[in-house]
């Protein structure tokens, strides 16, 4: 993303969502409304890695601000679900420097395989956002944000998960979605307080998107402010989308319009939907996904917003593991 070619570039392009642009609505402990799905349409053979290279981050353009109330804090009963990772896993080969405010992700470990590029179409357009590969029960569930799925009452076709994306190539396959979902709050008015999307991908060579790159463990209605590391595939200058980003630090919460995670972070466009992990092992590169990039201020610079995963970002996922 282009941090501040919008008012409101939501991560797409990592967070131009503007500092007018913001849709803070009030979060509330009711029972989580059912999540919004669209069965995804493909062209076959679509993304050529040349297709690949020239996708560009989403910006999303401004909207009227709802609300100059910060959210309530989410309330919820705290969940953890395991990694589930192949077996063989290499662990990481270095140990890196903490915090850190953007760099390329060098110490291998699972998340290499499991975060990856999403691709889509969108009103004729190429565009790239990140995703993540988690545990579920069918085995073939991506966790990324809801704009990365859907934007301005069109829900993304084309869409492709590209796990350890490499410069146009894709060494564990390109896994198209059946199915896209997102929160009912995003679909009906792109509130960025339930900027959460998911997707079902098809098995590819007769197996699971698990079975085949692993998949992390999640975190529901964990809180706020503890260690975080943020991954992502940044495609706006200074990076190129070529390779895996990541960011760490002490987070802490949105004291302006949001209910969301804040990290010191520079990745850029296209880093949208990327995973924010609590509870991150280097070595290995495993951890517990309780975020995506999701956004970031154009008047606070290298500054990153994740949404918080509370019972609405757990519905989605309920709803997409079982599909």
């Amino acid at each position: 993303m282009r941090r501040h070619r919008t008012a409101a570039g939501i991560l797409l392009t990592v967070g131009t969502l503007l500092a007018g642009a913001l849709s803070a609505a009030t979060a509330h402990a009711a029972p989580a409304p059912t999540p919004t799905a669209f069965t995804q349409q493909h062209t076959k053979g679509f993304w050529t890695a040349e297709r690949m290279r020239g996708a560009t981050p989403l910006d999303l353009l401004p909207r009227e601000r709802r609300s100059t109330l910060a959210a309530p804090a989410p309330a919820g009963t705290p969940t953890v679900i395991p990694p589930t990772l192949p077996t063989g896993t290499a662990s990481g080969a270095s140990v890196l420097s903490f915090p850190q405010p953007g760099g390329p992700w060098t110490s291998g470990g699972a998340v290499v395989k499991t975060s990856g590029r999403v691709f889509f179409t969108l009103q004729g357009r190429t565009a790239s956002c990140s995703g993540n590969s988690v545990t579920s029960q069918n085995g073939s569930t991506v966790i990324t944000a809801g704009h990365c799925v859907k934007y301005q009452g069109t829900w993304h076709t084309n869409w492709v998960f590209v796990p350890g994306y490499d410069n146009g190539q894709a060494p564990y396959g390109q896994w198209s979605a059946s199915q896209t979902f997102s929160t009912p709050q995003w679909v009906a008015r792109e509130d960025i307080n339930y900027d959460v999307g998911a997707a079902v991908v098809a098995p590819l060579n007769g197996k699971t998107l698990a079975a085949t790159v692993g998949a992390q463990g999640l975190n529901f209605n964990g809180g706020y402010n503890k260690p975080m590391y943020a991954f992502g595939f940044p495609a706006a200058a200074p990076y190129d989308g070529s390779r895996l980003i990541h960011c760490s630090g002490n987070s802490s919460r949105d004291f302006l319009f949001s209910q969301d995670h804040s990290l010191g972070c520079n990745m850029t466009g296209g880093s949208s939907g990327g995973p924010w992990f609590t509870s991150f092992d280097e070595a290995t590169g495993t951890g517990l996904q309780a975020s995506v990039n999701s956004f970031g201020y154009v008047f606070l610079p290298n500054r990153m917003f994740g949404s918080y995963f509370g019972n609405d970002a757990k519905a989605v996922y309920d709803k997409a593991q079982v599909a």
